[in-house]
């Protein structure tokens, strides 16, 4: 095991020395070169350091370097340093995190996390966590508490008599709902075309004036961050109008929640804290390693009542139980990971990772506007939306930048039209790093708008 670490060590200082140096998106030919990887399982054992070998020089040249600095597709974070070395030795541990008897670090670590997850993000200190695989698992989590309150008050047992014959709820989501919330509304057996939807704004804002009148058995899905602008919904006013029929809202906050933790933007997340559940992603805007998502319940016993289980053979002891609170029994210690980011950035340096990503959204936003580019969104985050002229131009930029590596960045549609897509979440990326991209992205844009 010595020398396999130690040549693991080596590889991996050469992989993260490497990765800014590099396109960003891998060739073809390296594509191609994994193929040598589809081989007939051999019939013996063979040595680690092998197996090693082969994941490098085959593998390593084909990941996308979505750790570096100039990758911007998706909502996607790089690691940084304290919460990747955590990862390592939390995979050194080995540990099952679904129990406290298996892991006492590990279940110690969440409670330390929660407690500093649930300050930094300013939601009620009462609030209970999980620790889940992303913001899809999160938002299941948080939306199968809802279900299991909704139904309780109601008298019904969903979690022993399940769904047949049980009272209806209600669920109510903006016209621009991230497909995570309805995916996981369609896990809980309450469907995607079931939904009232509510009329959005230009900048895919819920108009919370629109919502209908309900009743108590509703739950109101507010968005946090929308994926394409990255605009909020008016939780303030969403929360109020839910107080009056006693109804629950949840935040799906995937990387929005983080504004909370910044003294320039938590004013966009004004209201969030009189919701009844939240979610969002670490491996986002905290740059941990993947995969991370936290579900967080105000109510503790909602969460703990909807996803609890028990057995003869599972020993619950007087502290808190890790697969008490999320759909995973034996899982990864993810937690580790979330505790050395916190740790290593304190407050400040959350909220410093934040505001330069938006800085350099903002910045993007004006070299490409000043080019005589469209920008399409408010850029009041990390989000920029541009087009580049009519729709197969901008299709053709969005490829040819995705070529040439200097950075990468995805495509999307925004009310009818084409347009690349920009979100900055890496704790690398700098000005510079956003001027050396723009430089690309507008010769390749002058070069297709001259065809």
């Amino acid at each position: 095991m010595d020398e396999l670490i130690d040549a693991f060590s080596d590889k991996a200082k050469r992989y993260l020395k490497s990765i800014n140096n590099r396109k960003v998106f891998p060739s073809a030919e390296d594509i191609d070169k994994m193929k040598a990887l589809d081989i007939p399982l051999q019939e013996h054992p063979i040595a680690p350091s092998k197996v090693l070998d082969e994941l490098d020089t085959l593998g390593s040249p084909a990941t996308v370097a979505s750790t570096g600095k100039r990758y911007f597709g998706f909502v996607i974070g790089g690691a940084s340093p304290a919460p990747m070395a955590a990862n390592l030795l939390a995979g050194i541990w080995d540990q099952n995190a679904g129990l406290e008897v298996t892991s006492p670090v590990s279940s110690y670590i969440e409670t330390v996390c929660r407690k500093w997850l649930v300050g930094i993000l300013k939601l009620p200190p009462e609030t209970e966590a999980g620790f889940v695989t992303g913001a899809t698992m999160a938002n299941f989590t948080a939306l199968a508490s809802a279900r299991h309150a909704l139904l309780k008050k109601l008298g019904w047992d969903v979690e022993n008599d399940g769904l047949f014959n049980a009272p209806p709820i209600r669920v109510i989501v903006g016209e621009e709902v991230h497909v995570s919330v309805l995916k996981a509304l369609s896990m809980l057996g309450l469907g995607r075309n079931q939904v009232i939807r509510v009329p959005a704004d230009a900048q895919g804002r819920m108009k919370a004036g629109l919502i209908p009148k309900q009743s108590e058995e509703t739950i109101i899905c507010a968005q946090a961050g929308n994926v394409n602008t990255g605009a909020f919904d008016p939780i303030d006013e969403i929360c109020e109008t839910a107080r009056s029929w006693d109804a629950w809202v949840h935040v799906d906050g995937a990387f929005g929640l983080w504004a909370s933790a910044s003294p320039r933007y938590e004013n966009l997340t004004t209201g969030i804290h009189m919701a009844h559940s939240w979610a969002t992603d670490a491996h986002k805007w905290l740059n941990v390693p993947y995969d991370s998502g936290i579900a967080f319940v105000r109510d503790k016993r909602h969460l703990i009542e909807a996803m609890s289980a028990s057995a003869a053979y599972l020993i619950s002891g007087k502290k808190r139980e890790p697969f008490h609170h999320v759909p995973e029994m034996s899982r990864r210690a993810r937690g580790i990971e979330i505790w050395a980011a916190l740790r290593a950035l304190g407050k400040k340096g959350v909220a410093d990772l934040i505001e330069s990503n938006c800085e350099c959204a903002s910045l993007f936003a004006k070299k490409l506007s000043g080019a005589g580019y469209r920008v399409l969104n408010d850029v009041v985050l990390n989000q920029v939306l541009v087009s580049f002229g009519g729709p197969e131009t901008t299709k053709r930029v969005i490829s040819r930048v995705q070529e040439d590596g200097t950075c990468w960045c995805g495509g999307t549609e925004w009310h009818g039209e084409t347009a690349m897509r920009i979100s900055v979440s890496s704790w690398r990326t700098t000005d510079r790093d956003v001027e050396e991209s723009t430089d690309a992205i507008i010769r390749i844009a002058e070069q297709e708008n001259r065809k």
